[in-house]
């Protein structure tokens, strides 16, 4: 079994490293597999390889491709391990940051900030009222899923969705009110897109993710006794309502943080878990770090097909990951029928 578990790692750290080369390799600009971790060690290391590239392909792998890989790894991984807590906490296959508001939320925030109150906290604006706004809109969810009585898992999605609608409709406004000028780059933004991904602002994503991420895998146990149930979840000694609370709100702030910098990028936390319990089976310890790593990857695929469909435009990833998890999603239906 250890033995099984080192192979599936080592795969997967191997498939992440293939696929941030093809991810930094393509694009309107080809550039060798060779030149991409040459800029890279470079980097890392002055003057260790003499340099065989051009000044402009430099800048296109460090300054633009990189940065965007790796925010890509970032954003895909952590919607994974929300969307894959969220399906524990609510015992809920359904679940995901998208389809319970959180996304929603955390756009509704953004969008707030960059068309109306302006970065009065300079670059941690954005994050900050995405946090916010996914904050509130998961707040909002659970109020009224109390108060709807709607404790199943089927009407707590239901009610999640009816608040994204409401969400999002509150955010159409916002745009409809703001400055024409700045609109449009808020609907691409919208519907997802990794291009505006610096090296000064990864930290953000990055501090964020590996506090969050690491809170939720030393409570992979607890996880896990609450995918069977409430009952046994308290019996184990699991504040149950405090628990599934605080997991929401781990799983806002990296919605949010997340949503801040690529947009709204769906059904990334409703397919990966799925796929990744295909693989792993169901035990959190090995469901979290595989989602993490099954997201970045995926997301990273997804983002190459961004890029090359409509080159030398870039497509917005949300239509990618809408039409794959889409798909997913119905052959899910067909799965469970």
């Amino acid at each position: 079994m250890a033995s099984l578990r080192l192979v599936f790692i080592f795969s997967g750290l191997a498939a992440l490293l293939a696929s941030l080369s093809v991810a930094i390799s393509v694009g309107a600009v080809p550039v060798a597999t060779g030149t991409v971790w040459g800029v890279l060690l470079n980097k890392i290391f002055p003057e260790t390889i003499d340099p065989t590239w051009t000044k402009g392909r430099e800048a296109i792998v460090w300054n633009i491709r990189f940065p965007r890989a790796f925010l890509a790894m970032m954003v895909g991984g952590g919607l994974a391990m929300v969307g894959a807590s969220l399906q524990a906490v609510t015992r809920n296959p359904l679940a995901d940051p998208h389809l319970l508001g959180i996304s929603s939320g955390g756009a509704f925030g953004a969008i707030l900030a960059l068309l109306h109150t302006g970065l009065f906290l300079g670059l941690l604006t954005v994050p900050l009222m995405a946090f916010l706004g996914a904050l509130m809109a998961t707040l909002i969810v659970l109020g009224v899923s109390r108060l709807a009585d709607a404790t199943s898992a089927d009407r707590l999605v239901l009610a999640g969705v009816a608040v994204s609608f409401i969400i999002m409709a509150a955010a159409n406004m916002l745009i409809f009110f703001g400055d024409p000028k700045a609109s449009h780059t808020v609907v691409f933004w919208m519907l997802g897109g990794l291009g505006l991904a610096q090296w000064g602002h990864l930290i953000y994503p990055l501090v964020i993710l590996l506090v969050c991420g690491a809170w939720l895998m030393l409570r992979a146990a607890d996880l896990n006794a609450m995918t069977i149930g409430d009952e046994t979840a308290s019996t184990l000694g699991i504040p149950v309502a405090r628990f599934r609370l605080y997991v929401f709100v781990v799983s806002a702030l990296i919605t949010g943080v997340m949503v801040a910098f690529s947009g709204m990028i769906g059904f990334v936390g409703l397919m990966v878990p799925h796929v990744v319990r295909m693989i792993v089976g169901g035990d959190y310890t090995r469901v979290l770090p595989a989602s993490a790593l099954f997201g970045a990857v995926f997301l990273l695929w997804a983002d190459i097909a961004a890029r090359t469909v409509m080159a030398p435009e870039d497509m917005p990833i949300g239509i990618v990951t809408g039409l794959v998890g889409g798909m997913f999603f119905v052959w899910l239906l067909g799965r469970w029928r």
